[in-house]
């Protein structure tokens, strides 16, 4: 039986944690959720420490643990983001120095609130001047004779003895990725390393800090060297990295550190919301629109040899004078060898320490790889392929450091340039899909895989990061919401999308006519990403429009690029876009589907919040994302957040008053999962276990269910196939326990069989919690 009726009294009811944690309580405790703010010193969208300072309250209320920063030491002039760091010795002046980072974590501290801060130990940015980088510059100046020489990954035979600054010919230093203003940094060297990090484990150690996410470490020589290393320095941080999984891929188990940041639970949170059955009708219909390949391997092949022939060439060059080096000679099979199994890579590095025997991912990595790339050699060159493989894997006659380290630290960009910012914007079958970490070609996931890997970070990873949005992500975790229902109605979207591109006299006008787009000029899978960015991110203004185009088209790499521009092209596609959103009449149609996608876009968005909220790892709420998040790729992602809002709705909430709309329900659900955590740390953090929770009935499939400690999470998924069915009759779902109440409505349960009908009647997810049986 079930007492599910909903008021404003039972909402209001009974929150454990709804007051922040008094000060200096908990400080030690493992950390129960995070909540992402992007720093900013430019004058225009200034957001330093003093904000961030002022939302201390908020984010106490809203129940999350640690306030995560965005690098926070000193960048290059102008610098919207702060990777760009140009002095480890200070706190950014831009965003308020000091003083005001003293005052910020004071006030985080007295509403209970810890500090995890981002570390950015692979490259420094060469500014403009050069002179803002003291380091960089002692080398422009000095060369080899530079204090700081050893600092810097510097070729310097290339350079004739000194470095090549960007435009002045092709770089001779390490970079991150292909970006000519980011030196590598060499932090397999002690003396960087102290001098780098002196600053943040001083903040450490004042407790003013508590946790270091570490960017990007498949960038360092030597990653688990690295964080061995600033774990014995700071023996009582959190310290999550920014490391990307591929495939099966799993987090190096001798890697000191809590986990990842995220980016392998974004994709199989997501994928439970894709209908399976939606993989043939859309690779039909995306075969059919735009002529593209039905898979996305040639695509993904085509896009990192692009890479390495073009923007990471310099990389690939240095390798191959090493290669060239160690051998003896100059096998002109070597260079091609080298480049195919740099492109065959399936994930980002392998991990292999000179002077160690190879570990058996690695090996199994190289022998994948290789495996891969001898479909494209001719067979008189697969004798150079095995000797590249042997030199990378440390064994053999002949052995090299530098070749060893070398290339991991090639192949990681590779992968990021070539899939990432390339790939995933020239095959968009699935846009939702083509995320960071993920695998475009691995259509949805399963509640059994989903289980698994629950199980498994319980296990290994209990305190690795959990997120469905970043700084970095290509669009942010709603407007996948929306798009995931797009695998439930392929038929509806094909008839939407034929369309909207035949738009002409038989709907309200010709093409060319007043207010009418006209004949596409986009490449066809631009315009079909045009069709699915419209309907993910809408409404959508002008200007956020064209901003994403021209970086997806640019990324592309195929009529324009960042280098090498098409200014005709680049404009004709803009003036269609402008086009698209001037008649109104395919404004109307277009936003009249998008209204039909939206009771199954609110049950997506909230049965992935839900499950990220309790599944185990700790949780991140990017900034703005406790209410509806609907932005793209950077910088769009990065504006100011209306945090007046939502202060005033979450204490509407909290006054208990019922939701009045998806923005409201998504912050019902954020801020109760949090606060749920916070004042239950035995139920989700460290020791706790993952239990699926099963359903069964007709309906049996569209719940997803996991019990942590003595709290159930149950989430609705794939709504369009639930109505089709009827709804939920006859469907149960068994919590195994009597006596319950929904935190998120206040409703009570008796169980220990729960009907999914009365379960789902107000709100599409319920977070379950014991409750006394004579209540």
């Amino acid at each position: 039986m079930s007492e599910d009726h909903l008021s404003e009294e039972n909402v209001a009811e009974e929150n454990p944690s709804e007051q922040p944690l008094p000060a200096g309580d908990g400080f030690g405790a493992p950390p129960t959720g995070t909540y992402r703010l992007q720093l900013r010193g430019t004058p225009d969208e200034h957001f330093g420490f003093a904000e961030a300072a002022a939302l201390a309250p908020y984010l106490a209320s809203l129940g999350v643990s640690h306030v995560y920063l965005s690098p926070i030491l000193q960048a290059a002039p102008g610098s919207t983001h702060g990777y760009d760091v140009v002095d480890h010795s200070r706190l950014a002046d831009e965003l308020g120095g000091a003083e005001a980072f003293g005052a910020m974590a004071a006030r985080f501290r007295a509403h209970g609130l810890r500090l995890l801060v981002d570390v950015v130990p692979n490259h420094m940015a060469i500014p403009e001047p050069v002179e803002a980088n003291m380091p960089f510059a002692s080398v422009v100046a000095e060369g080899r004779g530079s204090p700081y020489a050893k600092w810097f990954d510097i070729d310097w035979e290339a350079g004739g003895g000194r470095v090549v600054l960007p435009g002045k010919g092709e770089p001779n230093y390490r970079r991150f990725f292909d970006i000519s203003g980011l030196a590598g940094v060499r932090q397999e060297d002690p003396e960087v390393f102290e001098r780098t990090h002196a600053l943040l484990l001083g903040l450490v150690e004042e407790g003013m800090v508590h946790g270091l996410r570490v960017d990007h470490p498949d960038g360092l020589a030597d990653p688990r060297g690295y964080l061995r290393r600033l774990s014995d320095a700071a023996p009582d941080a959190w310290l999550p990295v920014e490391k990307i999984t591929e495939g099966e891929e799993r987090l190096p188990p001798d890697w000191p550190c809590a986990g990842t940041t995220g980016y392998d639970s974004l994709g199989m949170v997501g994928g439970l919301f894709i209908d399976p059955a939606g993989e043939k009708p859309l690779t039909d219909l995306y075969v059919a629109v735009t002529g593209g390949p039905r898979d996305f391997g040639e695509v993904e092949r085509e896009a990192r040899l692009h890479a390495a022939t073009h923007s990471l060439k310099p990389e690939i060059d240095r390798l191959l004078r090493v290669l060239h080096r160690v051998v003896g000679e100059r096998r002109p099979g070597l260079e091609r060898a080298l480049v195919e199994l740099l492109v065959a890579m399936p994930v980002y590095r392998a991990y292999v320490v000179p002077g160690e025997d190879p570990p058996q991912t690695a090996v199994d990595v190289l022998e994948e790889a290789a495996r891969r790339a001898r479909a494209h050699l001719p067979e008189e060159l697969h004798g150079d392929l095995e000797t590249v493989v042997e030199l990378a894997l440390g064994r053999g006659e002949q052995t090299a450091a530098e070749f060893i380290v070398r290339f991991q630290q090639t192949s990681a960009p590779l992968a990021a340039k070539g899939v990432e910012d390339t790939a995933f914007y020239r095959w968009n079958r699935m846009a939702v899909l083509n995320e960071v970490g993920g695998d475009p070609s691995r259509f949805s996931v399963s509640p059994q895989d989903f289980h698994s890997h629950c199980i498994r970070l319980a296990r290994d990873w209990p305190s690795t990061m959990t997120t469905l949005s970043t700084h970095d992500t290509k669009r942010e975790e709603d407007v996948r919401a929306w798009l995931s229902v797009l695998s439930e109605l392929p038929g509806e979207w094909a008839e939407a999308v034929d369309r909207w591109r035949h738009w002409g006299p038989g709907e309200q006008g010709g093409p060319g006519e007043q207010g009418s787009p006209g004949e596409s000029p986009l490449e066809p899978d631009l315009e079909y990403l045009l069709w699915q960015t419209l309907v993910g991110a809408w409404p959508i203004t002008t200007g956020r429009l064209e901003e994403f185009l021209t970086k997806a088209m640019r990324e592309a790499k195929t009529r324009t690029s960042w280098t090498d521009q098409d200014p005709a092209y680049e404009e004709a596609v803009l003036a269609y876009a402008r086009g698209v959103l001037a008649d109104p009449d395919l404004v109307t149609d277009l936003a009249a589907f998008v209204s039909k996608l939206a009771p199954y876009a609110r049950v997506n968005s909230l049965g992935q919040k839900l499950v990220q909220l309790a599944m185990p790892g700790v949780p991140d709420v990017y900034q703005g994302c406790e209410m509806t998040g609907l932005t793209l790729v950077d910088p769009d992602n990065r504006r100011p957040v209306d945090y007046g809002r939502r202060r005033e709705h979450l204490q509407r909430l909290d006054t208990g008053r019922l939701p009045k709309e998806a923005d409201d329900e998504k912050l019902l659900v954020t801020s109760r999962a949090l606060r749920l955590r916070r004042a239950h740390p035995e139920w989700f953090g460290p020791g706790s276990r993952h239990e699926p929770v099963a359903a069964r009935g007709p309906a049996a499939e569209h719940v997803i269910g996991f019990a942590r400690g003595d709290a159930v999470a149950l989430a609705t998924r794939l709504p369009v196939g639930l109505e089709r069915r009827g709804g939920w009759e006859r469907t149960r779902v068994d919590v195994v326990h009597q006596g319950w109440r929904d935190v998120l409505t206040g409703c009570t349960h008796m169980g220990p069989i729960l009907d999914a009908a009365r379960l789902f009647e107000h709100l599409p997810v319920a977070l379950l919690v014991p409750r006394e049986i004579d209540r």
